[in-house]
């Protein structure tokens, strides 16, 4: 696609409503690439909660919506790769017997980024321009890596940062725990993960641990902070953009 000019922020759940200073880092990161950005107040859930859960009419309900609210923008940047894996991959499996509603919904999709992959595939930049003293590592989360395919992206924004003391963890790719409803139904098992996720954490030194999904990283944050570890969890929003506080 050619090179847009104008972005439209899809902001999911979380970060709307727990963590808005990762929003606030994208409008920044954007701003000084020199883009002009909108933010439709109407957005709402996508609707993975209820498709992971089997709820498929409401997921259908929620796809809808998206769908009427996002089309007619030219581009959608998402700090969510589980998200961006919904609208994208599952919508079409929403809507596979809705020939109307499937074209609309395969339309949106190829309109929506994860920001990473948009950053690095879309606009060509690495260097974003930003600086960062400390050692970070990163977590691969599930749907971003095992959906989307991205995993050289953030990595290459990383290493960019001036300043930065990049260091990769142990089994970065395994999953945290977090999954959504996953956490609640088996919350022995993902307190497990979590803790093994958080030891590897541990084992590099690193006082910064980034990732791209929101989701994982308040189930990191949850542990470390019970656990009383100095680490600093940030979306890599956050750290591209210099956020520090």
């Amino acid at each position: 696609m050619t090179q847009p000019k104008h972005i439209t922020l899809f902001i999911q759940c979380i970060v709307d409503g727990m963590y808005p200073e990762a929003g606030e880092a994208m409008v920044t990161l954007f701003r000084r690439l020199g883009f002009t950005m909108d933010f439709p107040e109407d957005q709402t859930c996508c609707g993975q909660p209820a498709f992971n859960s089997g709820y498929r009419k409401e997921a259908r309900k929620a796809a809808k919506h998206f769908i009427r609210v996002f089309e007619n923008s030219e581009v959608i940047v998402c700090p969510s790769g589980s998200c961006v894996a919904m609208v994208r991959h599952h919508y079409p499996e929403l809507f596979r017997d809705d020939p109307v509603w499937l074209e609309r919904a395969e339309a949106v999709g190829k309109k929506v980024f994860e920001l990473t992959e948009f950053i690095v595939d879309i606009l060509n930049i690495e260097d974003v321009g930003g600086a960062h003293t400390g050692k970070v590592t990163y977590h691969d989360s599930c749907h971003l890596l095992r959906t989307l395919g991205i995993k050289e992206q953030p990595r290459s924004l990383i290493r960019k940062i001036k300043g930065i003391e990049f260091v990769e963890m142990k089994n970065s790719d395994h999953c945290c725990g977090f999954g959504g409803a996953f956490s609640t139904k088996y919350p022995d098992i993902s307190t497990a993960m979590v803790a093994e996720k958080v030891q590897n954490i541990l084992d590099t030194g690193a006082d910064t641990v980034v990732g791209c999904d929101m989701g994982c990283l308040m189930n990191i944050q949850g542990y470390l902070n019970r656990n009383n570890h100095p680490v600093r969890v940030m979306h890599i929003a956050q750290l591209l953009a210099g956020q520090e506080n």
